[in-house]
């Protein structure tokens, strides 16, 4: 399944973002898996709530970053891909 730019991205039941106060950085906590992402990815994940679409969080992205649209779509889909292809998140 590919997502959508209309697609509502939302994380896997068990899976959660939170600041680990242990390692002091951000961590992705999924059931016997841990993620920790970069700058870029933390910055759409922050967005993933199951409310916003990915249009929405590409728009908010490309006007924060002051950044192309289509050079923001581009990554921001194919990461949301990867993470619904890692079980991660859902679309």
């Amino acid at each position: 399944m590919t997502v959508d730019p209309a697609a509502v991205p939302r994380f896997a039941p068990g899976v959660k973002l939170r600041f680990d106060d242990t390692r002091q950085t951000w961590i992705v906590l999924a059931p016997e898996r841990l993620f920790m992402p970069d700058e870029h990815a933390l910055e759409i994940l922050k967005l993933v709530d199951g409310a916003r679409s990915a249009d929405v969080i590409i728009d908010d992205l490309a006007r924060r970053f002051e950044a192309p649209r289509a050079t923001i779509a581009a990554d921001v889909l194919e990461m949301l891909q990867d993470l619904v292809e890692r079980g991660v998140l859902r679309s």
